[in-house]
């Protein structure tokens, strides 16, 4: 417990001045918050989306925390720039500047369809997520466990310490949008895709999953000072393109630790539609289903949001 607390902290500290910073200009901006491994990643190919999400969003601002394994200077490093095609697999922050790639995930179509549902409104995006982390500790500096506190070379650092740091280093900028007035970040939702890495181990870990995802989502909650912020998953889902025909040997106990945390949790919501969607390779979904689980998400959000 001592750990969480002080991990957790610096951003309390933090977050109370941004957020509820008084200035003679203020602009109020819905932040969403978007985690998980390697599908939250992205792995869509930028020549393959269509023209309508094939460019930079003028109203939409993402800071994309750079993504990391080990304990560096860089870890949880990013700037706030308009959203753009190449914040998939492959983006990187260099300490000045971000590194598109040619791959891209949900932040596009989820970007898109809540600039439909919000036509008038600035949309802020946070994103850190990382390729073949699991929640539970057994992956240790890969792991997303808040109560990791092994690799004592590595002071026990893992993937929630580099979220806490993108939280941190994302809300320290006051002006997001460069337009002169302080920006006042609205947490508006939490999206999290992830869960085949706690499916591939072995059964005890598959079982800890609800607890390890509630405990996760209930602290993201609290960075932002929200106990009640809506939570949308994504269901995970397996491809079969393996010589067994399953891919995540433990995958139906995620899966039903998935749904049950939707049942219970009466601010979260599930995206089921994944089993539907194509695959680019054995755990990766392809373009299309990129942008089919985006849109999904925000709409799902939005749901919750106005329920």
């Amino acid at each position: 417990m001592r750990v969480i607390i002080l991990r957790v902290v610096l951003i309390f500290i933090v977050l109370p001045l941004i957020m509820f910073g008084q200035h003679k200009e203020t602009d109020g901006i819905r932040v969403f918050f978007l985690g998980g491994q390697s599908n939250m990643v992205g792995y869509g190919v930028n020549k393959d989306l269509p023209k309508s999400l094939n460019q930079e969003f003028a109203n939409v601002f993402i800071f994309h925390g750079n993504p990391s394994v080990v304990n560096d200077s860089l870890a949880g490093l990013g700037k706030w720039e308009k959203l753009k095609p190449g914040h998939g697999e492959m983006f990187s922050f260099d300490g000045y500047k971000n590194i598109m790639s040619n791959l891209f995930g949900v932040e596009l179509s989820f970007a898109k369809r809540m600039q439909e549902i919000y036509p008038d409104q600035k949309i802020a995006i946070i994103k850190y997520s990382h390729g073949g982390t699991s929640i539970d500790s057994i992956q240790k500096v890969a792991s997303w466990d808040p109560d990791y506190n092994g690799d004592k070379d590595k002071m026990g650092i893992n993937q929630y310490d580099f979220f806490l740091r993108t939280m941190q280093n994302a809300y320290a900028i006051s002006d997001i949008d460069n337009d002169g007035h302080y920006d006042r970040l609205i947490p508006s939702g939490i999206v999290w895709m992830q869960g085949e890495s706690d499916a591939l181990h072995t059964e005890q870990v598959a079982l800890r999953y609800y607890t390890n995802l509630k405990r996760l989502m209930d602290l993201i909650r609290a960075a932002l000072h929200m106990d009640d912020l809506p939570v949308v998953i994504g269901k995970i889902s397996d491809s079969g393109m393996n010589k067994e025909g399953k891919m995540w040997k433990y995958g139906e106990l995620v899966q039903y630790a998935q749904e049950k945390y939707a049942r219970i949790d009466k601010n979260a919501a599930i995206v089921r539609d994944t089993k539907e969607y194509g695959y680019s390779d054995g755990a990766h979904y392809n373009s299309e289903g990129y942008i089919s689980l985006g849109e999904s998400f925000a709409t799902l959000l939005y749901e919750l949001i106005n329920k």
